[in-house]
């Protein structure tokens, strides 16, 4: 056992110290807030509201001054022939060209939009927006319908979802939560996996190997790289955790969160214009971020911390002993690399089905790929923020816990072969006669 905690010590000091995980410690949970805040701070910054002006010929004289102008688009409308509009606007500095046709309400077709470079989706969509409601608003007028009528019969129904408990849920935040844990879990799991299988290989390689093996058995160096590349994951995670809860508070404090959060509903129900109000409602943000504050309070944290723990550890070791077994097999990188997709499909599997198991995390697949080892980590982390019960927790964490220890029996009777084994193609077909040699 002292052997092993050597060969742990060695093997966590030695990645810790090196610069490229202090900078990816430090620099991711920057990189987070970074995604987060920037396309917020980029959709209100002036660098992306260039003002478009946009010339309109309305040969049909439906849609004459009824175009609204927007904080980035402003409409200019033409008194001239097809020609001559067409003209002027190459010579001018203009953005686009809005040609409606001569035409009825009834068949409403042949409109052009014409660019002097690619027209952008924002600017298409909102004419086209804007166009649609003209046509509908003139064949309310037509059939005698008013608009204030129309505006009057709208209702905006939010629905408040419960748990059993009377627990306020979201699902949004429960597909988020679900999500982020299964895709961390999912990348942890590669990453330091891949880290056991290179650090073999180049221990092998360089044949430093065949020194370390003469003072521990192979079983024991296997472990001791498992073990300690996991002492060196769960370090970065718990950093992670710390600094981006540091951050996010900062951000919150920078950027008054509470004074958002605050903010009440009726400011935006006192607006007369209907057109305004509308827009306000859509852009108001306080009561969503209540709600997902009250979800968030109300979703079982330390189970799903806890959990999370759990599986990323269980589902790291598991994989990594199968990534030392490959990484022993092969001479060098390239040649451990034809095992790795057959070994990591499983979990490979597991990840882009729990796409789909967010949706239905109670259904009969969800189940069966919770409780098998192998699909087990990332499968289940989806399912706990819905609710799991208690018994089919258990269950998943006991078969990982035996499925580990399995695995590790078979992969260090490959490994203690594979190691020591030069200059020979390996197949699984010669694996699997490893895996039952005697010592």
């Amino acid at each position: 056992m002292n052997k092993i905690w050597l060969i742990i010590q060695r093997e966590y000091w030695v990645r810790v110290r090196k610069r490229s995980f202090i900078i990816m410690t430090f620099l991711s949970p920057l990189l987070f807030a970074a995604l987060m805040v920037i396309p917020a701070l980029l959709a209100t910054s002036s660098l992306f509201k260039e003002e478009k002006n946009i010339q309109v010929l309305d040969q049909s004289k439906i849609f004459r001054d009824k175009l609204k102008n927007t904080n980035k688009i402003k409409i200019k409308y033409l008194d001239q022939d097809s020609l001559q509009a067409r003209k002027n606007f190459e010579q001018s500095q203009d953005y686009a060209l809005l040609v409606i046709p001569n035409m009825s309400i009834d068949s409403p077709t042949g409109f052009r939009l014409i660019g002097k470079k690619n027209i952008s989706l924002d600017v298409e969509t909102y004419l086209e927006e804007e166009l649609e409601r003209i046509i509908r608003e003139e064949r309310m007028r037509a059939m005698g319908i008013k608009q204030e009528d129309l505006e009057k019969t709208k209702a905006k129904v939010r629905i408040a979802t419960q748990t059993q408990e009377g627990k306020e849920s979201s699902s949004g935040v429960i597909y988020a939560v679900s999500f982020l844990a299964s895709i961390l879990i999912y990348m942890s799991v590669f990453t330091y996996g891949v880290q056991v299988m290179r650090s073999i290989i180049e221990e092998k390689t360089n044949r430093i190997v065949e020194v370390v093996i003469s003072s521990v058995k192979p079983i024991e160096l296997m472990l001791g790289k498992i073990i300690g590349v996991a002492g060196v994951g769960l370090t970065q995670f718990l950093l992670w955790i710390v600094l981006t809860f540091a951050l996010s508070s900062a951000v919150m404090a920078l950027v008054g969160g509470d004074k958002i959060a605050k903010q009440p509903i009726e400011q935006v129900q006192t607006l007369e214009n209907p057109d305004l109000q509308r827009k306000a409602e859509q852009t108001e943000i306080a009561p969503r971020i209540e709600k997902i504050s009250k979800a968030l309070s109300n979703l079982n944290i330390p189970l799903i911390l806890g959990a999370f723990l759990f599986y990323f550890v269980g589902g790291y070791l598991l994989y990594s002993a199968m990534f030392a077994a490959v990484g022993s097999a092969g001479d060098n990188e390239t040649e451990a690399q034809q095992f790795t997709l057959p070994v990591s499909l499983p979990l490979i599997v597991g990840f882009i089905l729990a796409q789909s198991i967010i949706n239905e995390p109670n259904s009969g697949l969800a189940f069966w790929l919770s409780i098998i080892p192998f699909t087990s980590p990332v499968v289940m982390m989806v399912r706990v923020a819905s609710g799991v019960p208690m018994w089919e927790l258990l269950l998943s964490m006991s078969l990982l816990v035996l499925g580990f220890l399995f695995i590790t029996w078979l992969a260090a009777r490959i490994y203690r072969v594979g190691i020591l084994m030069y200059g020979k193609k390996v197949n699984f077909k010669e694996i699997a006669k490893w895996m039952f040699l005697k010592n």
